[in-house]
């Protein structure tokens, strides 16, 4: 029996309709991929350490710690990320990664610093083509003693659609020329809403070094959360963080973090560096009620005559009239002398951060 065919508009109606089924279906299925593959790293996990030396750090001594987020290799100076507004989900190649790492590592060999704190070390990740970055790191700086830790472990980000930023292992990598007695992983606090689905965990290792005077100096390496809707989940994991320190420090140990707070710890730095940061909400100052109850202070490093930036906002490659500010810096307890914290001006040459070097000793209250 004849049937005269279906009216054009039918068709394309029923195509559409097929489409936007189909779209749906992904939706749902993505959420719940989310959803059964949601998970946080369990808090208080014992790390391992590479130890090369029996050599005890010592009072009145100086040393040197460098601080670095490393960006995980991809932010040459024309690399923009999206989450800051930039065009670019993943680093640029393989290849980049590689190079990029090289430079890195030629830098913190010539360096030669006592101490090394690494953020955004990528273990496996689709954003740096599955490079191991923590092996290169290690292999390429094998004098020194280790420890790894995940700080995020994500679900694949399918976004942004036309190349997704993928799954992601990333951490933090703490170098020492000194021994290594051990080493945590403690579990930062982290949204509770639905965005928890899309926030990524957030951890600080506490590396224990014997001092020869019996005590110990606790190093602490930190990344705290930037891309929260909660404007107040940084504050938290900077209170943990500083209440864990005092403790120790009661304990007569020597306490030292380093690392990326995520904070504007100059307090005002469109106004240092003469930049509008106008719609920069993700880096607010630390709230001074943070300090209240313990003793723990500060050290940003800063020099009002040659200011230089620790970050800049990566909405795009670098130029000069890009938003700067200063998010990398340390925490001292009382019974550790601050010779000089600085920024090394490298000009975001592979990263979108700039190292900071804090000079300390220990003693001194």
């Amino acid at each position: 029996m004849y049937r005269p065919p279906r009216p054009l508009w039918k068709r394309i109606l029923r195509a559409a309709l097929s489409v936007l089924l189909l779209v749906a279906l992904l939706f749902v299925g993505y959420v719940a991929y989310l959803l059964i593959d949601y998970h946080r790293i369990p808090d208080a996990i014992a790390l391992d350490v590479a130890d090369k030396t029996d050599a005890r750090v010592r009072t009145g001594e100086e040393y040197t710690l460098l601080s670095y987020n490393i960006g995980f290799a991809a932010y040459t100076p024309d690399f923009g990320f999206f989450m800051d507004g930039g065009a670019e989900s993943r680093a640029a190649s393989e290849a980049s990664v590689r190079a990029n790492m090289a430079d890195i590592l030629a830098y913190l060999r010539a360096e030669n610093d006592d101490f090394l704190m690494l953020e955004e070390v990528d273990l496996s990740a689709t954003r740096t083509y599955g490079v191991d970055e923590r092996g290169l790191l290690i292999d390429g700086l094998s004098a020194y003693s280790s420890v790894y830790a995940l700080n995020y472990d994500s679900s694949y980000l399918f976004y942004p659609f036309h190349r997704p930023h993928g799954k992601t292992k990333s951490g933090l990598l703490t170098f020492s020329k000194y021994h290594i007695a051990s080493s945590e992983r403690r579990s930062l606090p982290v949204e509770q809403s639905l965005m928890k689905f899309f926030d990524l965990d957030r951890a600080y290792t506490v590396t224990r070094l014997p001092a020869e005077d019996g005590r110990e100096l606790v190093l602490y390496t930190v990344h705290l959360s930037a891309y929260t809707s909660d404007g107040t989940v940084a504050t938290k994991q900077l209170e943990m963080l500083l209440s864990d320190m005092q403790a120790e420090y009661e304990k007569g140990n020597y306490a030292v973090a380093g690392g990326d707070f995520n904070k504007d710890l100059l307090g005002d730095s469109a106004a240092i560096f003469g930049i509008s940061g106008e719609g920069q909400t993700w880096a607010q100052p630390i709230p001074p009620e943070a300090f209240d109850g313990v003793d723990i202070r500060l050290a940003a490093p800063f020099d009002p005559d040659h200011p230089v930036p620790s970050c800049r906002n990566a909405d795009g490659p670098y130029t000069p009239s890009q938003f700067v500010l200063t998010v990398d810096g340390f925490l001292l307890s009382p019974n550790v002398t601050e010779v000089k914290s600085e920024v090394i001006p490298l000009d975001f040459a592979y990263s979108d951060h700039n190292p900071v070097r804090l000079t300390f000793r220990l003693g001194g209250e």
